[in-house]
Formats: structure tokens, sequence, C-alpha cells
């Protein structure tokens, strides 16, 4: 984060966190939402200004609970996600992955395909999809162990089913399995539409 942002944090630590006013789209867009109404799933207002944006990709972050969240000064507003913490983005060869916010990728651990054959990452950086223009060229830099084609192998995948797979991106193989959308926050550890955090119940006296 920012240097100023932490000092922010430091000299106000009581500013309260707040939910409903930002949200990060599929095509990884920050999207505000006016009325904090971001947690009805409504499409909210692109946010266009280029510093704004800038800001807001240096100073995203999440909680121990998976909740993502962009630190606004000594403000936390938490983040709905339409599709993961981070949309990912290939280069030109296929070999580079890179975050929506212009992180590197230096290492995936696993791949997912869900329903509707989205692709998702667990990454160095954190749980991303890849943007849905990328997956046909990200998922043609894939090899199966003996050196094969994964493509072909992925779109047979049943649920349950894992596959060994190597792509540049990656220091080593790394397991492709299939699943449904819906398990997809638990099971890449962050929370899609993320209230406040409840506070602690104090004790009568």
């Amino acid at each position: 984060m920012d240097p100023s942002v932490l000092e922010a944090i430091a000299r106000w630590p009581d500013v309260p966190a707040v939910a409903g006013w930002l949200s990060l789209d599929a095509q990884g867009r920050w999207k505000l939402h006016p009325q904090g109404n971001a947690a009805q799933a409504g499409p909210g207002m692109s946010i266009s200004n280029t510093a704004i944006l800038a800001f807001m990709d240096r100073n995203y972050g999440h909680d121990e609970q998976g909740r993502w969240f962009f630190q606004n000064g000594p403000q936390r507003v938490y983040v709905r996600l339409d599709a993961a913490p981070y949309i990912l983005r290939s280069g030109a060869d296929a070999s580079v992955l890179e975050t929506h916010t212009g992180q590197a990728v230096g290492d995936v651990a696993a791949w997912y395909l869900d329903d509707a054959h989205q692709l998702y990452a667990r990454t160095d950086v954190g749980p991303g999809m890849v943007a849905g223009r990328d997956v046909a060229v990200v998922m043609d830099a894939m090899r199966l162990e003996d050196g094969g084609d994964a493509l072909e192998a992925a779109a047979a995948l049943e649920e349950g089913a894992v596959l060994q797979v190597r792509h540049p991106a990656s220091k080593d193989r790394a397991p492709l399995r299939r699943i449904p959308r819906g398990s997809l926050p638990r099971e890449l550890g962050f929370v899609a539409n993320p209230g406040l955090p409840a506070k602690p119940v104090e004790s009568a006296s």
C-alpha cells in the first residue's frame, strides 16, 4: 500500500469500514455504486479516471477472512467480486499472466474450470479468473505431463477428475480440475459479496 495510506491508517485507526459501494466485474473493471447497494447485484458505474484507478490498484488487499477491500486512506471499502479477487490477463505469447492491478504472476498452484468453462487459478499473488478473451490462449499453452495438448483433455474433464498440467506461468506442474461455480469462493478462499465484519457483543455490566 501507499505510504500515505499506511500513515492515514496509523493516524486514524478507528474509521469505520464500509461495504456496498464498490464492485469488481468479470473484466477487471472497478464499479462504483453511489447508492451503496452493490450487494443487490446491480452493475454499478465504471470508474474511468486513470489516477483514481491506479490508486485503487495499489491499495487493494484482503483481510484474514478473505474479504477483499480498497483501502481509501484510513477507511476500508469492501468490494463485491463478480468473478474473483483478480482478473488475469495473458501476454502476447501466453507465457505471462498479469493481474488487472498490474502484478505479474510468478507461480500457479492450481487451475479450475467452472460450469461455464471459465478458467480460474490459485496464484502466488492471490486467486484469479482468466479474462474470457484469454482463456483459449492460456489453455492452448498448457501441456499434459506427457507433453500432449491439455485443451482437448480439459474439454472432456469431468467434475472430481484431475489433470496434471504444465504452463509457462507455473514453476512446476499444477492440478487442473472442474468445479461448480458456486464452490469457487470457498475453494479459493475469498468472499464474493462481503458485508461488514460483525461487531463484538459487549457483555452487560
